[in-house]
């Protein structure tokens, strides 16, 4: 049977039982090396590597020695058995060669800008710009392979799980989710705009109110914000999904499976939570600093603010006694006690912008605690401190005061900062968990005005003829209020958020008249939605895991740019391509659009 154009097998295919046969492979030249006058070069394609030789005696030798790195070629010859001590273990193929016979060369590779072959770390300008030769390399390679697969074990789970796939819109109208949309001028329509969906927000609650109860798609969504490293700028996807006649809890049980199943599967044996722990957000804020708790890090906060009320610390002592929102809130550090990882964190914190960072340590041999702290309140309460945290000899404690509000997002970034000093953090392990419990107002200072603290189409958690009775002028009760929506997190990255919607029009116009917006805003706005919920819409509920994010903590990755294909920069560039670009002036005529540019 004649051989194939291209190749019999693949580059990762040859076995032991293929030895004496002729093949035809077809690849990249992976790695040269030249032994003595004898070629051995690594073959390379999407499904492995394979050496092949040639020495002087092959009739392709004189044109094997021209080759270079990333040259494409197909190559013919027999498959032979290794010599001994040559063979290698960990290849699939490595116990075999091809000697070769004839090569013929399919695509020439110029100079390369960057290295396929080797691990080492090149600038991030030129990875994007040659993505193609990036992709090439063996990690990166494998990090997409490993998303499709999640993607695929996602689809199967939800399936599983009784839902079902749409596709929503991606040419839409501009809705105030909360980033900045990304417009698309309108040919036909002179002066106005399509919007990118920054989330199939709407449309999978009208899906809802369509009758089709459980919704799920893999979605493109579209934030025109800046870049982080869990964050894509431009463009990223998410795990949308919307039921009907649902609970809270209900959610919870058809997305925990999904969640949990997909990092076991994918998890490498790392341990996952079985059963998801609910935090409220306020004990998520005091215990950890964060709605989105890294709970493999074992430090718990806890309020020590009687042990400095009327004591000998004055800076302390006055804040409590001048403000009744003031406290003093402890960081303990197990194993952290000396004075110069003592000294290192206060270092740390004046680096943050913080006057410092005040601390106790308990050393052997010492009645109470040392450090200027423990010597200004005294050893009574510096024992107490040290019972109510259950710290010991060898152990220390960190303290940040004043009003919680302005001092939580720092004493968070502490206890995860003493956490990797101290390696408390566990690295064999996804913690997973609920943040449920939100508020659904917040205080804006900026318009001295209550505003939706998150989501505005999330359903208030309370009884809905106590919620319409609400005097919009109590700030105190709306301040208080919580809203049914919850957090997926995983190791201190944010997966998803999700609510029970708001699926009557009184309860919604009633929540946006409080935050100060008017019936004509809701109308306006959302009157698309409106009109369907006055049709008979069911209770409704959904979340949308982030895939990329998925991805990342599965891959064992920081940055967002090593699980995605053809990811921008921080600038939202696309430096493969060129976006964004200019548009021609005939373009530009056609959409009735002059340009405005900023003076330079």
């Amino acid at each position: 049977m004649p051989l194939h154009r291209y190749r019999s097998h693949t580059c990762g295919a040859l076995r032991e039982a293929d030895i004496g046969q002729t093949v035809r492979l077809s690849g990249w030249c992976h790695r040269i090396r030249d032994h003595g006058g004898v070629l051995f070069i690594d073959l390379r394609d999407h499904y492995g590597l394979t050496q092949v030789v040639a020495d002087p005696d092959s009739p392709a030798f004189k044109l094997a020695e021209t080759l270079r790195a990333e040259w494409v070629v197909r190559i013919d010859g027999k498959a032979r058995r290794r010599p001994a001590g040559t063979e290698n273990a960990d290849l699939p193929t490595g116990q075999v060669e091809v000697y070769i016979e004839e090569i013929e060369v399919l695509g020439a590779a110029g100079e390369l800008p960057m290295p396929v072959f080797g691990d080492q770390e090149y600038p991030e300008e030129i990875r994007l710009k040659y993505r193609f030769l990036d992709l090439r390399r063996e990690k990166l390679h494998a990090n997409i392979m490993l998303r499709g697969a999640i993607i695929d074990s996602l689809r199967a789970r939800m399936k599983a799980g009784g839902f079902f796939e749409f596709q929503t819109p991606i040419l839409t109208a501009s809705s105030p989710e909360g980033a900045r949309d990304y417009l698309v001028p309108s040919r036909v329509h002179p002066g106005k705009f399509y919007a990118l969906p920054q989330a199939p927000q709407q449309f999978k609650q009208l899906i809802m109110v369509a009758g089709f109860d459980r919704y799920f798609q893999i979605a493109p969504c579209f934030r025109d914000e800046d870049a982080r490293a869990d964050r894509s700028p431009g463009e990223f996807y998410q795990l949308d999904l919307e039921m009907s006649f649902v609970t809270q809890q209900d959610v919870f049980d058809a997305v925990e499976p999904v969640i949990r199943g997909v990092f076991e599967e994918f998890g490498k044996g790392k341990a996952v939570t079985q059963k998801f722990p609910l935090i409220p957000y306020a004990e998520a804020m005091t215990k950890y600093g964060s709605d989105k708790p890294d709970l493999r890090n074992p430090i718990v906060m806890q309020d020590v603010s009687e042990h400095f009320r009327g004591s000998g610390f004055k800076i302390f002592a006055n804040i409590l006694a001048n403000d009744p929102k003031g406290a003093v809130w402890a960081i303990p550090a197990p194993k952290g006690g000396n004075r110069a990882f003592a000294d290192r964190m206060n270092s740390w914190a004046q680096g943050e912008g913080q006057p410092g960072l005040g601390y106790i340590f308990w050393r052997e041999g010492e009645e109470g605690g040392a450090g200027p702290l423990a010597k200004n309140i005294g050893p009574e309460r510096t024992k107490a401190i040290a019972d109510q945290l259950g710290l010991t000899v060898g152990d220390a404690c960190f303290f940040v005061a004043g009003k919680p509000k302005d001092f939580v997002k720092f004493a968070g970034l502490a206890r995860t900062k003493v956490g990797e000093e101290l390696n408390l953090i566990a690295q064999d392990r996804f913690e997973l968990c609920w943040i449920v419990d939100f508020p659904m107002y917040e205080w804006s200072e900026e318009d001295k005005k209550i505003d939706f603290s998150h989501n505005p189409f999330s359903m208030p958690n309370m009884d809905v003829d106590e919620f319409l009775a609400l005097d919009p002028n109590d700030h105190d009760r709306l301040l208080a209020m919580k809203a049914i929506q919850y957090d997926i997190v995983c190791n201190g990255t944010e997966l998803s958020s999700g609510a029970i919607r708001n699926h009557r029009p009184d309860v919604m116009k009633k929540a946006f008249a409080i935050a100060g917006y008017g019936e004509d805003v809701l109308e306006a706005k959302f009157g698309g939605m409106l009109r369907a919920l006055s049709l008979g819409a069911p209770p409704h509920g959904g979340i949308a895991p982030g895939i990329d994010r998925i991805v990342m903590l599965l891959a064992g990755e920081e940055n967002l740019r090593e699980v995605v294909l053809f990811p921008m920069n921080q600038r939202a560039e696309d430096l493969l391509m060129g976006a964004p670009s200019e548009a021609t002036p005939k373009q530009l005529k056609e959409l009735h659009i002059r340009l405005e540019l900023p003076k330079k």
